[in-house]
């Protein structure tokens, strides 16, 4: 008897009427519902689009707003240790809350107001003297480069001292203004400020209802995961933010005192300060403060220049190997180049204050990525290797044929 190919039976059962008909009967309805299935699908995938696009219109237009709420969250985790360690002492923790906010807003202002004058009045003599001083560079480059090449004068002729300063003082301006220009103007930023830190203030005096709160939005058991979260991010946060200030502040009166010492007191309050905030900055920040100090110090010639230079690497070291070791240490958690590009993110959208308030940010995020995603994928593969481990240590040893 002869066998037929599967096809071959299959194309002569087709050409059957019945056959033809049934399947063709089949094929539109197949059809019919796959059309009714693409309309259903794509009908939510719209909505979800619409609603995103809104969502999207609606952040932008509150941007002011996400940005006082990061501020106060950063602020919070600052000081939730304090007010955690004052509860331990018998001490209500609204109570806790409002005596360490009066502590820190009392020292702020009595250091304005015994160094702020000052330090104004220094910063608006650098100005005054900025194109002085930036005239000395072009002559210092001049005869620098006179020595190297015949056509250094044409060279150093094609750069506008005046230009060059009005350029240096409009790009600060803009920076500054970009910081500004979330908040409205300077009433504008007090009044933002004083609104971070009193819902900052909510924020850590019922912090377990806030977080509950939060989580429950989330189904199960992601609403416990993310609760767990909120100790260690706030952790992280907290400690990158009050290490940072203590490193600022520490470097700021190191040198105060070292351009005191080096000849320059006329200005060293104003740049000790200058480097103290910009050092806030990761990475950039030091750099950033250390110009100022180097401009004036090479308007004054001598030796005034290489000791102040030498300050300012020796201070660098003293940051990085000791300093930011002991008092903020490994806080952020992430590689030193997303750091790096965080800073700058931050600097791009939100200006001076992106680059102090995004890194710690960054910090909680990386936190919350190690602990859900990252620690249980690495165990994960622990136990599947230790089950291939196992499951190969079973197997019958191989002997050999005789």
């Amino acid at each position: 008897m002869r066998v037929l190919p599967d096809i071959y039976l299959v194309n002569e059962n087709i050409n059957k009427p019945a056959l033809r008909d049934d399947i063709s009967a089949n094929t539109n309805l197949d059809y019919l519902i796959m059309s009714e299935q693409r309309i259903t699908i794509s009908l939510p995938n719209l909505l979800l689009i619409v609603a995103s696009s809104l969502l999207l219109v609606l952040l932008w237009q509150l941007r002011s707003l996400l940005v006082i709420l990061m501020i106060s969250v950063v602020l919070a985790a600052s000081i939730v240790p304090i007010v955690n360690w004052a509860q331990t002492m018998r001490v209500p923790r609204w109570l806790a809350v409002i005596m360490v906010y009066l502590t820190l807003i009392g020292g702020f202002s009595g250091t304005v107001v015994l160094i702020g004058p000052t330090v104004i009045e220094q910063i608006e003599l650098l100005l005054r003297q900025l194109p002085v001083y930036v005239e000395s560079l072009r002559t210092v480059a001049s005869n620098v480069l006179s020595r190297l090449s015949d056509d250094a004068p044409t060279l150093v002729g094609l750069v506008d001292t005046q230009s060059l300063t009005n350029w240096l003082i409009r790009s600060s301006q803009q920076l500054v203004l970009r910081s500004y220009s979330l908040t409205r103007g300077i009433l504008g930023g007090v009044f933002s400020l004083v609104l971070a830190l009193f819902i900052s203030g909510y924020m850590v005096a019922d912090s377990d209802t806030l977080i509950k709160s939060l989580v429950q939005f989330f189904p199960k058991p992601w609403d416990a995961k993310l609760a767990a979260q909120a100790a260690p991010i706030g952790q992280r946060m907290g400690s990158y933010i009050r290490g940072r200030v203590l490193v600022s502040g520490i470097l700021g009166i190191f040198i105060t005192t070292g351009l005191s010492i080096l000849g320059m007191p006329e200005f060293s309050l104003g740049l000790g300060a200058i480097a103290g905030v910009t050092n806030l900055i990761p990475f950039i920040g030091p750099v950033l403060g250390a110009v100022p100090a180097l401009i004036v110090a090479l308007a004054k010639g001598g030796w005034v220049l290489l000791w102040v230079l030498l300050l300012f690497v020796i201070i660098q070291n003293l940051e990085t190997y000791v300093l930011d070791p002991l008092l903020v240490g490994s806080s952020v958690g992430v590689h030193p180049l997303y750091q790096l590009l965080s800073v700058l993110g931050g600097v791009q959208v939100l200006g001076i204050i992106g680059a102090v308030i995004v890194p710690p940010w960054f910090a909680g995020v990386a936190a919350l990525i190690e602990n859900l995603y990252l620690k249980p994928k690495l165990r994960s593969e622990h136990r599947e290797a230790i089950d291939r481990a196992k499951n190969n240590s079973d197997l019958p040893p191989l002997t050999p044929s005789a």
